[in-house]
């Protein structure tokens, strides 16, 4: 009686992996409006546009690239909901799109979490080893945010 319990629990396991891989998550990126990025109203120096691409951009524009595991259920539904969350909590591609009060909590927000390790996610470096942070990226992101909030500051304040 147990074996058989086993062998339709499996049977279902293995009929619900087969189907689950025909419901899937739309991967579209959508479009980037070059007159919202980031870099339409920022100078973005070479190395922080580097570690942006590298440990950021996945998850915090629309510019996503998809690896192979965005292809098997149940990994693209996880993978889709951290994309999602990334993109609503900062998202370079709608950068312009920002008020000047929320650029400069995004970038504060930036800087305490890359400090404190917890961007790039941990999860996601499990795979994409690639964008661990080099020592002194994190340092290199926050002098950078810093001095783009003083700039936002002095704009905002003079118009």
């Amino acid at each position: 009686m147990l074996k058989k319990i086993i062998k339709i629990t499996m049977i279902v396991i293995v009929a619900a992996f087969i189907i689950g891989q025909f419901v899937r998550p739309d991967f579209s990126n959508p479009a980037v409006v070059e007159s919202e990025t980031l870099g339409a109203s920022t100078q973005v120096p070479q190395d922080i546009q580097a570690v942006l691409a590298r440990s950021c951009n996945d998850c915090h524009s629309n510019e996503t690239r998809y690896p192979w595991y965005s292809k098997v259920t149940p990994f693209n539904w996880f993978l889709a909901d951290h994309i999602q969350d990334g993109r609503r909590e900062m998202n370079f591609s709608v950068w312009n799109t920002y008020r000047p009060q929320k650029k400069i909590k995004k970038l504060e927000d930036l800087c305490e979490q890359v400090e404190q390790a917890e961007m790039p996610l941990p999860s996601y470096l499990w795979i994409h080893r690639e964008a661990v942070m080099a020592e002194g990226d994190a340092a290199l992101l926050c002098n950078w945010a810093k001095s783009e909030s003083a700039r936002i500051e002095s704009t905002n304040q003079g118009g």
